[in-house]
C-alpha cells in the first residue's frame, strides 16, 4: 500500500510554507490549519503530516491546540511531529489526538531514549524522521537550523537494529523547491534497509513523482507546496487515491 500524505506546517498557529526549511522563506498560507485538514479529508485522504516549526525551534511542542482541533473535528490520521523530546511530550501527543509521532531532534541528540520510545509505545506509533543534505549525508536537526555529524546510515541503522519500522527521509536541498524528490537517495535507503517502510518528503512536483515512488518501493509521499501553489489540484489527487 502506497499513501500520500499531505503537510501542513504550523508556525504561530497558522499554516505556513518554507524553501528548504528556510524560516526567513516563511510565507503564511492560512489562518485557518483545520479548514485545510478538512479539504483533504474530503478528497479521501487519510493521514496528515502536521509539523509544529515553533516546537521544532524551541524543542517543545507548542501547537497541540491546533492537533487538538484536527484530531477532534477530522477522522484524519495525524502524525505530529517537532519538538518531541520527552515521554511527557509522547504522551501529551497522543492524549491530544495524534495518531503516530515522528521525532528527529531527540533521536539524533538522545539516540537510547528514542529507541526505549520505540518499545514504550510500539513500533507502529513512534516513527524516525531522518533529514539531510545529500552533500555529506550528514543528519540536521532542529527544524533544520543545526547540522550534526551524525551519518544519515548509520543513524538508520542504529535504530533499524532497534525495531524502526517507519521513517521519513526529506533531502533538505528539495524541500519546498519542487525539483523532485532524491530518488537516488531513497533507493540506497531501501536497498540497504529493505524491511523498512520509507515515506519520501521533499521536491514532489506532480502526480507522476507520486507513481515513481510508489513503483521504486516506497510506502508514503509527505507532500505541501506543490498542492498549495496549485501543481497539483484536488482533484487529480483525488483521482489518484481512486485509483491506486
Amino acid at each position: 500500500m502506497f499513501e500520500i500524505i499531505p503537510s501542513i506546517w504550523l508556525i504561530d498557529g497558522k499554516c505556513v510554507r518554507l524553501k528548504r526549511g528556510d524560516f526567513a522563506t516563511q510565507e503564511v498560507i492560512s489562518s485557518n490549519p483545520l479548514e485545510i485538514a478538512q479539504t483533504f479529508e474530503g478528497i479521501g485522504i487519510k493521514r496528515l503530516h502536521l509539523v509544529d516549526l515553533d516546537g521544532a525551534r524551541r524543542g517543545e511542542p507548542k501547537n497541540y491546540h491546533i492537533l487538538e482541533a484536527i484530531a477532534g473535528y477530522t477522522d484524519l490520521l495525524v502524525d505530529f511531529t517537532g519538538g518531541v523530546s520527552t515521554d511527557g511530550d509522547v504522551i501529551k501527543c497522543f492524549e491530544f489526538g495524534a495518531k503516530t509521532v515522528t521525532i528527529a531532534s531527540a533521536a539524533a541528540n538522545h539516540p537510547e531514549r528514542f529507541a526505549q520510545f520505540l518499545l514504550s509505545y510500539g513500533r507502529e506509533k513512534i516513527n524516525l524522521a531522518a533529514d539531510t543534505n545529500p552533500e555529506d549525508h550528514k543528519i540536521k536537526i532542529k527544524g533544520w537550523l543545526k547540522k550534526t555529524e551524525i551519518d544519515l546510515f548509520d543513524h538508520i541503522e542504529f535504530f533499524y537494529d532497534r525495531g524502526l519500522k517507519y521513517l521519513k527521509c526529506s533531502d533538505v536541498t528539495r524541500d519546498g523547491v519542487m525539483q523532485g524528490p532524491n530518488f537516488e537517495l531513497y533507493k540506497e535507503i531501501l536497498d540497504k534497509f529493505p524491511s523498512i517502510h520509507v515515506a519520501a518528503s521533499g521536491g514532489v512536483r506532480g502526480i507522476d513523482d507520486f507513481k515513481k515512488l510508489r513503483d521504486m518501493g516506497m510506502t508514503a509521499a509527505v507532500f505541501g507546496r506543490a498542492y498549495y501553489e496549485g501543481k497539483i489540484s484536488l482533484a487529480e489527487l483525488e483521482k489518484f487515491l481512486q485509483d491506486t
